[in-house]
């Protein structure tokens, strides 16, 4: 390809740094896409001939035809799945496969694949994350009413239903997809035709073969386009994000199937057993997805790395951009379809959860909130009074209602009776009512909204 300038060849171990057909294979659909469009460019500009055009598209057609039927061959000496594409077009055609390359570098031309290779991920990850929010809703819908303790520092805190926790996931996903559907749309814009880096003295339409690609527009700067990777590290930026949300949930599923938790039971398809103690059902699939968020991570920061140092235009380091996109995209995918599974699949123990919110005092914030509605007393001392109830109940090893009202009465005597009524947990969760909060109406209708968004059937 470049042998002119040369009077020897490569060595060895040349040859084998400077390839990266084992990984940029990947992107042999969207090479012959942007070849396809680049030769009908130019058949329409009369830059080459109509008839040079057709048998070039012609050809190309043929090749990927082949690489659908075999897999694309690894021939290290052609570098890249771009002149590995060249070559067998050349064989199958002749010499005028050589018109393809005109006005076209393959500086622009592995920006175009790869940008056209992540906006379709883009998609595909988008369209994981809606069915995971099916998933989410789903559930919720199921479990509006389910009481369950909420937790911070994974202490007991205040009875919540379970509906609300995995609605706080599908928050945390609709975030998740706004951020790709701003690196979409930010990362759609054409390369192709910038060339090498400074553009071409040829009479291309740009336009043209944005358009064909389903691009918005063709880029602004030439010496920007053959050297932005910017949507690539959008893309990891989100999948990180998302990947860290992932890990969350599975977090709690692990901790949730244990047994001093036993709130849900994992699906026997994402478990694993022992080797050795036939009793174990271990959460390896959410384990795994934990797992893989640390890679996800570090596929951006490796990238991020590449890049930071660059001056422009296009360096040989760039062509390190593909492995980590290409590994976060495969994990991710994974990731997101063993917790579709998850939630979709695990069964959830309410009598359990309902229990476990009973204990550690987990209304002692209502008795406080009693206490400032029913009593008028400053919200400061009422959470003074409730400690001491809660120290009292604690020294009986006995839950804040079952204190008898002597008792209560004893630390203040604005408390009466009507306390009772606000200490069990369904008191507890129907009086959180306000807008987003945990109250079963007020989950029920963050429901309907999310099932109207996702175009659910409710």
């Amino acid at each position: 390809m470049w042998g002119g300038r040369f009077a020897a060849g490569p060595s060895a171990i040349m040859r084998e740094i400077n390839a990266s057909i084992p990984f940029d294979k990947a992107l042999w659909g969207q090479d012959i896409a942007a070849s396809k469009a680049h030769v009908a460019m130019l058949g329409a500009q009369g830059i080459v001939s109509a008839a040079d055009a057709a048998t070039i598209s012609a050809g190309l057609d043929q090749v990927a035809a082949e690489y659908a039927a075999t897999g694309v061959p690894e021939d290290w000496d052609l570098e890249d799945i771009h002149m590995t594409t060249e070559s067998r077009l050349a064989e199958l055609i002749g010499p005028v496969a050589g018109r393809l390359h005109t006005a076209r570098s393959r500086n622009d031309q592995v920006a175009t694949d790869f940008r056209l290779w992540v906006r379709d991920c883009l998609d595909q990850t988008d369209a994981g994350l809606h069915a995971f929010q099916v998933a989410l809703v789903t559930r919720a819908d199921e479990h509006t009413a389910s009481i369950m303790p909420g937790f911070t520092h994974l202490q007991t805190a205040q009875p919540v239903t379970l509906g609300h926790h995995l609605m706080a996931y599908y928050e945390m996903i609709r975030r998740d997809r706004s951020r790709l559907a701003a690196a979409r749309a930010r990362m759609n814009e054409c390369p192709l035709g910038a060339a090498a880096l400074a553009g071409t003295g040829f009479p291309i339409d740009r336009a043209a073969t944005a358009a064909a690609l389903g691009f918005d527009r063709p880029t602004a700067n030439s010496l920007d386009s053959v050297s932005d990777r910017d949507f690539a590290l959008d893309f990891l930026m989100a999948a990180a994000q998302i990947s860290l949300h992932l890990s969350r949930l599975a977090e709690e599923f692990i901790i949730w199937a244990s047994q001093p938790f036993g709130f849900v039971v994992l699906p026997d398809s994402l478990s694993t057993g022992s080797s050795i103690m036939p009793q174990k059902k271990n959460p390896d699939a959410a384990e795994l997805v934990r797992g893989h968020s640390g890679r996800i991570v570090g596929s951006l920061t490796s990238l991020m790395i590449t890049m930071k140092g660059l001056p422009l235009a296009y360096s040989k380091d760039m062509q390190d951009d593909k492995p980590p996109v290409f590994e976060a995209a495969s994990l991710l995918a994974l990731s997101i379809a063993a917790m579709t599974g998850m939630v979709a699949e695990a069964r959830f123990r309410d009598q359990r959860m309902r229990a476990a919110a009973e204990l550690g005092y987990a209304t002692a914030t209502d008795l406080a909130d009693w206490l400032v509605r029913q009593a008028d007393i400053p919200f400061r001392e009422a959470h003074h009074i409730t400690g001491t109830a809660v120290r009292l109940a604690e020294s009986r090893g006995i839950a804040l209602d079952q204190l008898p009202l002597g008792d209560l009465q004893a630390i203040d005597p604005r408390i009466d009776a009507r306390v009772y009524a606000a200490l069990s947990v369904e008191a507890s969760v129907a009086a959180r009512a306000s807008h987003g909060g945990t109250a079963t109406a007020q989950v029920a209708l963050r429901v309907a909204e999310a099932q109207a968004a996702l175009q659910m059937e409710s």
